[in-house]
This record gives C-alpha cells, structure tokens and sequence, in this order.
C-alpha cells in the first residue's frame, strides 16, 4: 500500500492559533493536487499518535482520523513521502498520500463526490459578476 486516500477530521473545530483561523475555510481553499503538510504531534494531549494536517499557507485544517494515524506515522518516520489535498465533501477532506517520494495520483471523481460551488447550486448565480447592495433609506444611501 504506497499510495491511499486519508480523510481530514475535526475541520469545524477552532483552530488555536492567535486568528482562531477556520479550517474548513481554508480546506474550501485548496484546490485538488495542491500540496499539503503533516505533522505528527507525540505531545498532543489527546493522542500521542495524532497526525495534523497543514495547508500549503501553514494553516491548520485538521487531523488525520484515529484509526490511520498511528500506522501513517510510523511509516512517515522512515520513508519519504509526498501529500496532496484530494476533496473537499461534505464534512469530510480528504488528502492523498504516496510513499517513496513520487507524487500521489488523484482518484477520478464520481459525480456524488465532487464537491458542489455556489455557481451549481443557484443558476443564475454568477461569482464574477457585480451585485450592487439595494438603495435606500435603511442602507444609509
């Protein structure tokens, strides 16, 4: 197994940093095949094995599940590696992971897996067009 699909937990909870920056804020701002960084936390009072998960802008997003963490690792400790955000569905991310130093291969996505824009959901909606505010008395104009 040198190349498989992790998910990212704990994306709605806080960050701790001085910004209290929003993790799932910042997993909506990846893009899929952009690198990303894990951290293994020995000192994490909740899980010695816990793995955190970093955004290319050093952002934290999450963590890797209980379950994958201990064996990702350990095999992080002694192999190279290379990881990549996958997806952003629902309330999961996703990141890929290959070891031995090539870069991971994303999966196709299936059509209940790819993650819904603001543009899919509302048809007329267009993000790069201009909506001014409405005039009047209660808005100050």
């Amino acid at each position: 197994m040198d190349e498989l699909t992790l998910a990212v937990v704990g994306i709605d909870f806080p960050n701790a940093d001085r910004s209290k920056s929003n993790r799932r804020m910042e997993l909506l701002l990846c893009t899929p095949g952009e690198p990303v960084e894990l951290r293994r936390e020995p000192k994490n009072p909740h899980d010695a094995n816990a793995v955190a998960v970093f955004s290319i802008r050093g952002v934290q997003m999450g963590y890797l599940s209980a379950d994958r963490a201990p064996f990702i690792g350990r095999r992080m400790q002694s192999e190279d590696f290379v990881v990549v955000f996958q997806a952003l569905v629902g309330t999961m991310g996703y990141v890929r992971i290959r070891f031995g130093g090539d870069a991971p291969t994303l999966p196709e996505a299936t059509a209940t897996e790819r993650p819904v824009r603001a543009s899919t959901r509302s048809p007329g909606y267009d993000p790069d067009v201009f909506y001014p505010d409405p005039e009047g008395p209660e808005w100050g104009a």
